[in-house]
């Protein structure tokens, strides 16, 4: 199992309030085959997303994956 960013579950949040989306519309977003539940997941550090669905929140904001996983990095919205 890979590391764990310690910032993640904060980043991804912020980049989702950043776009002004809610839940259900971020999993519209991402094309996301799931439920809002997963961001929320995601959001609260209680799962870790896929490097693909990484790429996706990456692509989505217009930011570099580096951003979200890098802990030394703040995003750059």
């Amino acid at each position: 199992m890979r590391e764990k960013p310690i910032h993640l579950a904060a980043k991804l949040r912020v980049i989702r309030q950043r776009l002004g989306l809610s839940q259900t519309e971020m999993v519209q977003r991402l094309r996301f085959k799931g439920h809002y539940g997963r961001i929320s997941e995601y959001e609260l550090g209680r799962r870790q997303p896929s490097v693909s669905t990484l790429l996706r929140y990456a692509r989505a904001a217009g930011i570099q994956l580096e951003e979200i996983v890098d802990d030394e990095l703040e995003l750059g919205l």
